[in-house]
C-alpha cells in the first residue's frame, strides 16, 4: 500500500505544541515507563524526525547509551544534528528510508523504536522485517500509532460540517490490525498498550489551529474535500462554524487522543 502523504515540519510542530499546551497528559513518561531502557543499551529510532525521541532516551539514560536516529528527511536530520551538536551528546543521525533496506548490520540493536511514523511504510512486512533484522535476539521493538478511536471529536466535527465521509487514515486504519498482526507473526512476545490523552479547548482558536495543521499535512488525503487553497478555506470556515456552535453548547471542546503502543521482544 503506497502512502501518499508526508506531513510538513511546520504542521507537525504546531500539533506537538498544542498537545503540550492543551493535553492532560504527556506521552513521553508513559512511553519511558513502558520500555524501561537500560544503561548501555544500543538504540535505534526509526523515523526519528528532528530527534525528539532520541534526546528523550539520552536524557533518561543520562547519556549512558548508544543512540542512532534515522529518517528520510534531510531537513529534519539537519535539525537533529544541530541539536545534538548544541548538547554535545554524540548521537548519530543517518539517512534511512522505511521502504528500502536499512543501511545497518543484522543483530545490532538492543532496542528499536518507531514513534508515530510506521504508517509511512509502503510495504508493512518489509519495513517491520527490517526492524526485526537489525534487532539483537532478545532485543525489543516499540512502536506507537493512532487507534481507530483516536480524535473522535475531530472527525465528527469535519463530518458534520462537510456532510462527507472521512477518508481512510493511513495510521488509525492500519495500526491495530495490519501492523499488530505483522509484528505478532515475527516476534516471540507482543503486548499492546493504550494511552489516552484528552485535549481540552475552552476557546475555538487553538482547536482550529490544530485542525488546520492536521488537514494540511498532505492535501492528497483530503482530496475529496478540497483541491486548492480557496476550497480549503471554505472547508475551514464550515468547520469553524460547527466547532463554535459545539463550544457554545458544551462550554469546551474535548478531543481525546487514543494511542496504541506495541512492545515486542525478538
Amino acid at each position: 500500500m503506497k502512502i501518499d502523504f508526508q506531513e510538513t515540519t511546520k504542521d507537525l510542530a504546531v500539533r506537538i505544541d498544542i498537545h503540550s499546551k492543551y493535553g492532560a497528559k504527556n506521552i513521553d513518561p508513559w512511553m519511558l515507563d513502558l520500555i524501561k531502557l537500560q544503561p548501555n543499551d544500543v538504540i535505534l529510532d526509526v523515523g526519528c524526525g528532528s530527534g525528539k525521541q532520541c534526546f528523550s532516551y539520552y536524557d533518561y539514560l543520562n547519556g549512558k547509551g548508544t543512540i542512532t536516529g534515522g529518517d528520510v528527511s534531510e531537513d529534519l536530520l539537519k535539525q537533529a544534528r544541530a541539536e545534538d551538536a548544541r548538547r554535545g551528546s554524540g548521537m548519530k543521525f543517518i539517512t534511512l528510508d522505511f521502504n528500502k533496506r536499512f543501511p545497518l548490520e543484522n543483530d545490532t540493536f538492543d532496542f528499536v523504536s518507531c514513534s508515530f511514523a510506521i504508517y509511512y511504510a509502503e510495504n508493512v512486512p518489509f519495513t517491520i522485517d527490517e526492524m526485526y533484522r537489525v534487532t539483537k535476539m532478545g532485543g525489543r521493538l516499540f512502536t506507537t500509532g493512532p487507534m481507530p478511536e483516536n480524535k473522535k471529536l475531530f472527525y465528527d466535527i469535519i463530518r458534520e460540517a462537510t456532510h462527507k465521509e472521512i477518508p481512510l487514515m493511513p495510521g488509525s486504519s492500519r495500526f491495530s490490525t495490519e501492523f499488530l498482526s505483522t509484528i505478532k507473526s515475527l516476534y516471540s512476545k507482543v503486548d499492546l498498550h493504550i494511552f489516552e490523552n484528552p485535549l481540552t479547548f475552552e476557546s475555538v482558536e487553538p482547536y482550529l489551529d490544530y485542525t488546520r495543521a492536521s488537514m494540511s499535512e498532505d492535501r492528497k488525503l483530503w482530496s475529496s474535500f478540497f483541491s486548492n487553497k480557496d476550497d480549503f478555506e471554505k472547508v475551514m470556515q464550515q468547520i469553524s462554524e460547527v466547532a463554535k456552535r459545539r463550544l457554545d453548547q458544551d462550554g469546551k471542546l474535548v478531543m481525546t487522543k487514543v494511542v496504541g503502543g506495541i512492545l515486542a521482544t525478538k
